[in-house]
């Protein structure tokens, strides 16, 4: 693969091929351009745990070790987790801002309320708190616009819409 100076933002998962494309882009981007030309973002949940501050703790080492890293740029949240305490969330995601593994939070995929909970957690704790929404948005489907939206305008989070093309559905002809 070659990869040129015109890309510099990947986006992956630890879920995806079950880590394998974590490891494919790591390798892609260590035989081809400079750790410091390039923004690596990586998502954290699916996965045993979930948001759990052991389970994000393990993930963020696994995350790193395939991409041939020492730090991402950008740690996404891939859902919200109905099972463990938001402040246990933000508070291990904070630790990794701290340590220097991450340099900034992400969320994905969650409702609007869901989303200003986490960030009035990190406020109020004073832990590291989220620049980055991917959220769900195309011209079919808008629910976002609702609160979701909003709520990333009034608190100046960057959004990164995932499915603008609705899985297709809004480049074929038919």
């Amino acid at each position: 693969m070659c990869l040129t100076s015109d890309l510099t933002f990947f986006d992956t998962a630890n879920c995806y091929a079950h880590g394998t494309s974590e490891e494919f882009w790591g390798n892609a981007i260590k035989n081809n351009i400079a750790r410091d030309k390039v923004v690596l973002a990586s998502k954290v949940y699916f996965n045993d745990g979930h948001l759990s501050k052991n389970a994000v703790n393990r993930e963020i080492d696994g995350t790193l070790k395939r991409l041939g890293t020492d730090y991402l740029d950008l740690y996404i949240i891939h859902r919200f987790d109905y099972t463990t305490p938001i402040e246990e969330t933000m508070q291990a995601l904070d630790s990794l801002v701290k340590s220097g593994k991450v340099r900034a939070l992400g969320a994905s995929a969650m409702y609007g309320y869901q989303f200003y909970n986490m960030q009035m957690c990190a406020k109020d704790n004073r832990f590291t708190h989220f620049v980055s929404m991917q959220n769900h948005y195309s011209l079919l489907y808008r629910e976002d616009e609702r609160e979701l939206i909003p709520i990333c305008d009034q608190m100046n989070v960057a959004r990164t819409p995932y499915s603008p093309l609705a899985a297709g559905r809004l480049c074929r002809t038919q």
